[in-house]
C-alpha cells in the first residue's frame, strides 16, 4: 500500500537544538530509497507502508543511540484506494488553483 507520511521526531532532553537527530533522520529515509521533504516543522515522505514505517522505526533507533533516552515522533498518514496519487500531485494541484485565481 502506498502511503504519504508526515513525519515529526522530537527528541526530549539534552541539547535544546536537535538538527543533528533530524540530520541523521534524513540520511536514514534517504538510504532507505526514499525521497524525504524536510520542512520547518517535521518531513513528508511517500513510498511503500512497509518501508516507510521500517525507515521511520530505524529513525527511532539511531536517535537513541546517539544518547536521546526519550523521543515523541507524531505522524500523520493518509493512503488512497482509488487512484495513485503522490505528494507532487498534491502540491501541483493547489498551485493550479493558485494561478487561476
Amino acid at each position: 500500500m502506498h502511503v504519504h507520511v508526515d513525519f515529526c521526531l522530537i527528541p526530549l532532553g539534552g541539547e535544546l537544538s536537535v538538527a543533528a537527530e533530524v540530520a541523521e533522520c534524513q540520511r536514514v529515509l534517504r538510504a532507505a530509497g526514499l525521497e524525504p521533504q524536510l520542512h520547518a516543522y517535521g518531513t513528508n515522505v511517500e513510498g511503500d507502508w512497509d518501508q516507510v514505517m521500517a525507515a521511520i522505526k530505524e529513525c527511532h533507533r539511531r536517535v537513541h543511540a546517539m544518547g536521546r533516552m526519550r523521543i515523541s515522533s507524531t505522524l500523520r498518514i493518509g493512503t488512497r484506494s482509488d487512484r495513485h496519487q503522490t505528494l507532487a500531485d498534491k502540491v501541483e494541484r493547489v498551485e493550479r488553483l493558485l494561478a487561476g485565481s
